[in-house]
């Protein structure tokens, strides 16, 4: 068994895949719309569906704006330089709600972004080995 997407609700299709291709680096791995459903399903992730887990999103074409809830947590993805990749998403637009730095308790470099949907994505740096 392994993992092999995690659906996220988006309210606005465009400006989702344009933060996460644009501004996290992912791919457009696939998007069909469903028409008798009033829905489409875009597939975004950093490898094939077959090598490694990816994004679903889902967007209902006749919602705009979803309540996250205080279930879900967040994303992880693991950049080679927290720091770097923080001001990477600072000049392309995103937004940084926690800057770069040790985690609280510990030494692992981590930090926090947003996607246009209030979804937290959180940055965790390569260890040097």
């Amino acid at each position: 068994m392994r993992i092999l997407h995690t659906m996220l609700r988006v309210g606005n299709l465009d400006n989702s895949l344009k933060f996460y291709t644009q501004v996290l680096g992912m791919q457009l791995l696939r998007q069909k719309d469903y028409p008798e459903g009033k829905f489409t399903l875009a597939f975004v992730g950093y490898q094939d569906e077959s090598d490694g887990a990816v994004l679903e999103l889902t967007h209902n074409w006749d919602t705009e704006k979803y309540d996250i809830g205080t279930g879900y947590g967040h994303i992880a993805i693991e950049v080679a330089d927290a720091y770097q990749a923080c001001d990477n998403v600072r000049k392309l637009g995103g937004k940084v709600i926690r800057t770069a730095g040790p985690m609280k308790h510990g030494t692992t470099i981590i930090a926090f972004v947003e996607d246009p949907d209030g979804y937290k994505i959180e940055f965790i740096q390569k260890k040097n080995q």
